[in-house]
Parts: structure tokens; C-alpha cells; sequence
């Protein structure tokens, strides 16, 4: 049975959305049930959705679905594509991260959380290669600009790390 609040953006995507370049270009990797996908879209973006399985985000309004597996070692399927937020939410594929940035405008915006070690106290995953090690996001995003990170217990039910990172020098408001 899916969780109450699973269909819910994450509170840390929507306390960084004002962040993102008003109407800019989205994309969320490992897209889900498209919960980013749609408040991304209400709040007026174009929004490219990237997932193994597309069928809960492919009818939704003003997102671009696109299938693919994340970790079959080929590069994003948004070749030369730039994008003013970049969105990533409980899911780990360490050499996705720095190609990333790639995919970033000047100025645009990485929101990226997942689990951490520590996790396990919680339940899944429970795997380490699916945990962040102590600091790991900061260490993958070296070369951004870290408006914000967390790294502890969220909501009392999960170890996660959380950042939100630019793709500039900034000075950047923390909402």
C-alpha cells in the first residue's frame, strides 16, 4: 500500500522552487509517480520526466516522458539540453551526478534528495550502495554553489541528505 503522502511533493523541492528561473525548463530523473513532475508543471514549467517507466507521468500536462534506464551506462537522453532545475529525489546513481551538471543553465538549479547511511534504522533501503556515505552529496556536487544541505533524520521516518545547489557564484536567497 503506497504511503498518504507519496503522492506530495517533498518539502525541501518546494521550500527551493522559487529558486528555479520562473517558467524554466525542468528535469526530473527518476521521475516515479511524477509527483515533482506535475507541481513543477502546475507552477507553470516545461518539465522533462525521465524514468524506466513512464506510464504515471506520460499523460500529464506539459511534461515531455521520457523512457529510459538511468544506469545502463548510456548518457542522459537530453543531450545538449540545458535545464534551470534539475530535480532528483530518492534515488542513487552515483555517476549520474557530476554529468549532471552538464545539464545545468547558468544559474540553474540542482534539488537533489535521497537516502544516507544511518537509513537502515528506518528500513529500506537498507543497502549501502543505495546509502549516502556521511557528506557524500557535497563531495558529488564540488564545483556547484551549496545554497543549503541536510544531512539527518527527515520527519522522524528516514536518514536522507539533501542539497540544493547552483550553478553559479551567486550570492542566492535561502528561503
Amino acid at each position: 500500500m503506497a504511503h498518504a503522502h507519496s503522492d506530495q511533493p517533498s518539502d525541501w523541492i518546494v521550500r527551493f522552487a522559487p529558486l528555479i528561473t520562473p517558467g524554466g525548463a525542468i528535469l526530473d530523473v527518476a521521475a516515479g509517480g511524477g509527483r515533482h513532475s506535475r507541481f513543477f508543471a502546475d507552477r507553470g514549467h516545461s518539465v522533462t520526466a525521465i524514468d524506466r517507466d513512464i506510464s504515471l507521468v506520460s499523460s500529464t500536462p506539459n511534461v515531455l516522458a521520457i523512457k529510459a534506464d538511468l544506469e545502463d551506462g548510456s548518457p542522459l537522453p537530453v543531450t545538449g539540453l540545458r535545464f534551470d532545475g534539475i530535480i532528483v529525489t530518492n534515488y542513487l546513481w552515483r555517476p549520474l551526478i557530476p554529468a549532471l551538471r552538464n545539464h545545468l543553465t547558468a544559474n540553474g538549479i540542482l534539488l537533489y534528495e535521497t537516502f544516507a547511511q544511518g537509513n537502515q534504522a528506518f528500513g529500506r533501503p537498507s543497502n549501502p550502495d543505495f546509502l549516502l556515505g556521511r557528506g557524500e552529496l557535497l563531495e558529488l556536487t564540488l564545483g556547484l554553489t551549496i545554497i543549503a544541505y541536510e544531512d539527518g533524520i527527515v520527519s522522524g521516518s528516514k536518514v536522507a541528505q539533501r542539497i540544493c545547489a547552483a550553478n553559479g557564484v551567486g550570492p542566492y536567497p535561502v528561503p
